[in-house]
C-alpha cells in the first residue's frame, strides 16, 4: 500500500430549528427581523473505522443535537454589536423573545460556531480518532454558508499515529 493517507467520511443532517434573526447593518431588507427553519449538515473524517464500522455512531449525537435546539429552536438571534440589544433583553424578561446573543448571525458565521461544537464533541467523545471537516448551515432551501477546516488536534494525530 502507497504511503497515500487516506480517511473515510460520512454526514448528518439536522433540521427543524425554526428561529429569527437580523442584521442590523444591513442597508435592505435583512436589517428587519426575520424568520426561517434552520437547518444544519455535519461532514464527518476519519483515518479509521471504529469496531462497528463507522465513522462516528450518529446515535451519539445526543449532546450536539441539545446544543443546536438550545441555540436555534423558537430562538431570536442578534449580533452581539446590535444596538437594540437593551430593547431585547427587555423582551427576553417579559418572556415576548427567547434571546441569543452571537457574534453574527449570518449562515457563515453560524456555520463556524457549529462546527466548533461538533469537533469540541468529538474530541472528547472519541478521543480525536474522528472530526467535523465541514459544517453547513442553512436558513431555508435556498441559501447556506458553510465552514471548512480540519481542527489542528485532528491533523496532529493523522500524522502521527499511534
Amino acid at each position: 500500500m502507497s504511503n497515500q493517507i487516506t480517511s473515510f467520511s460520512c454526514s448528518k443532517h439536522f433540521e427543524g430549528y425554526p428561529c429569527c434573526h437580523r442584521q442590523w447593518k444591513h442597508s435592505g431588507h435583512c436589517s428587519f427581523v426575520h424568520g426561517y427553519s434552520r437547518s444544519f449538515t455535519f461532514w464527518f473524517k476519519a483515518k479509521s473505522l471504529d469496531q462497528h464500522g463507522f465513522v462516528v455512531d450518529f446515535s451519539s449525537f445526543k449532546q450536539l443535537r441539545q446544543k443546536l435546539k438550545e441555540q436555534f429552536d423558537h430562538t431570536f438571534l442578534v449580533n452581539q454589536d446590535d444596538p437594540l440589544i437593551p430593547q431585547w433583553r427587555e423582551l427576553h424578561a417579559q418572556k415576548a423573545l427567547d434571546l441569543r446573543i452571537m457574534e453574527n448571525v449570518g449562515m457563515e458565521s453560524t456555520a463556524k460556531l457549529v462546527w466548533e461544537w461538533a469537533n469540541n464533541i468529538l474530541l472528547i467523545s472519541h478521543s480525536g480518532r474522528t472530526c467535523c471537516s465541514r459544517a453547513k448551515a442553512s436558513e431555508n432551501n435556498f441559501n447556506s454558508g458553510y465552514f471548512e477546516s480540519i481542527p489542528d488536534w485532528f491533523s496532529s494525530i493523522e500524522d502521527n499515529p499511534l
